[in-house]
């Protein structure tokens, strides 16, 4: 049967319309799609870490795209105080410090929340001295000029230390200095021992010429790492905080089994690189380290304890609620 001319071209436009209006969907739910894309804040992680792999594998990629997120590498990775700043600032979007400076960020007008904790890291922390120093116990620091970060963990090692040997925290000059500021003065002379972290610690332990007078596990040191979330984006995003959580857990457990894939990540030269002594030091301390897990109702009675100790301490003006600033990370979706 013959179609008249008229039919067929009716038939035509009816197919082309179709077509760009097929077209348009796909283009318009294109664009829905990259609309839907997250993307997530994180200081850059340097050169070690489970952080720096994900970076340069890709499998942190990876694993937020499957939540239709990814990652904006935003300065470095630093003290916490200055993160929490520009997660209040809405700059910054996760960061990681120790529940010492937690509390103190917590007594401004806090934007954030902790949704990871890592058990406090009891071989790598601890009071350095110089060796011949005459320093030799934390009895040996009465009298002496103490470098410590203001509020952040170095205090709270020190005040810790001195409040388990019954010595007067008046006893001890406390020094506030930066931690990337402190080695230099450290070892000028300037100040006679460094409460300090495994960042920092590693590298003067490497070497040879101090050693610790007493480790966080010999203090009885409290000091989770935790990992905290700007509260907007846990409210708006919560599935990608349970993917974040979920990668670093898993890598973190990895980095444990196998501390050494983890360090020298981008370069094994230069001031980011540990090598000698100080690698061995660290590949040691890993080891021994805990892992990235949820914060549990025991968790938040040990961080409770550090609140009321630094407002016995007179760190801080009153106790911190911490557990008004958590969150269940398992039941985020």
């Amino acid at each position: 049967m013959r179609i008249p001319k008229s039919v067929a071209a009716l038939a035509a436009a009816a197919a082309l319309t179709a077509l760009a209006t097929g077209c348009g969907t796909s283009e318009a739910d294109a664009g829905k799609a990259d609309s839907r894309q997250v993307t997530v804040r994180i200081p850059d992680p340097g050169n070690s870490g489970a952080l720096a792999v994900g970076k340069k594998d890709g499998s942190l990629a990876r694993a937020l795209d499957k939540v239709h997120a990814k990652v904006q590498w935003t300065g470095s990775a630093g003290p916490f105080a200055p993160a929490a700043q520009a997660m209040n600032a809405d700059q910054l979007d996760i960061a990681t410090g120790s529940i010492t400076s937690g509390l103190t960020s917590l007594t401004q007008t806090p934007g954030f929340k902790f949704f990871t904790a890592t058990a406090p890291d009891g071989a790598g922390e601890g009071i350095l001295a110089r060796k011949g120093s005459g320093i030799d116990s934390v009895a040996d620091l009465a009298g002496r000029k103490v470098a410590v970060n203001q509020g952040g963990t170095g205090e709270y090692l020190l005040l810790k230390a001195l409040a388990q040997h019954h010595i007067p925290a008046s006893e001890v000059k406390r020094v506030h200095l930066r931690p990337d500021q402190t080695a230099a003065v450290f070892n000028s002379g300037k100040v006679d021992a460094w409460a300090v972290w495994a960042t920092y610690s590693v590298a003067e332990l490497g070497t040879g010429k101090v050693k610790f007078v007493a480790t966080g596990q010999q203090i009885g040191s409290d000091n989770y790492s935790l990992t905290a979330v700007r509260t907007a984006f846990a409210d708006q995003h919560p599935d990608v905080v349970r993917a974040l959580y979920d990668y670093l857990h898993t890598a973190s457990g990895k980095e444990k089994q196998d501390p050494a894939a983890y360090l020298n990540v981008n370069t094994d030269a230069g001031p980011q690189a540990l090598t000698g002594a100080a690698k061995t030091q660290q590949i040691a301390i890993t080891r021994k380290s805990g892992t990235v897990e949820p914060i549990t109702a025991e968790d938040i009675k040990r961080f409770q304890g550090v609140a009321r100790f630094y407002a016995d301490q007179k760190v801080t003006k009153t106790t911190v609620d911490i557990a008004a600033h958590v969150l269940d990370v398992e039941n985020l979706s």
